[in-house]
């Protein structure tokens, strides 16, 4: 059921849609996103495009998410 509903939202923004969707999903994510937002404690402590946010988060919180989902 996620992966049919990936497929949905990602036509979608292929379409041009705006969308505001949380996630889990890193790689919908990084593909469908036109800009990231990355919540901790309830507060946004990064706003990045995708590329920059998956290749040089800016925040520390970021990044530990980030090593442990590659580390998984």
């Amino acid at each position: 059921m996620i992966k049919e509903v990936l497929e949905v939202m990602t036509a979608l923004a292929a379409e041009g849609r705006t969308m505001v969707c949380v996630t889990h999903e890193m790689g919908f994510a990084r593909e469908a996103a036109d800009r990231i937002l990355f919540m901790d404690a309830g507060r946004i402590v990064e706003d990045a495009a995708p590329a920059a946010f998956f290749s040089a988060p800016a925040s520390e919180r970021a990044r530990a998410f980030l090593d442990q989902l590659i580390a998984h």
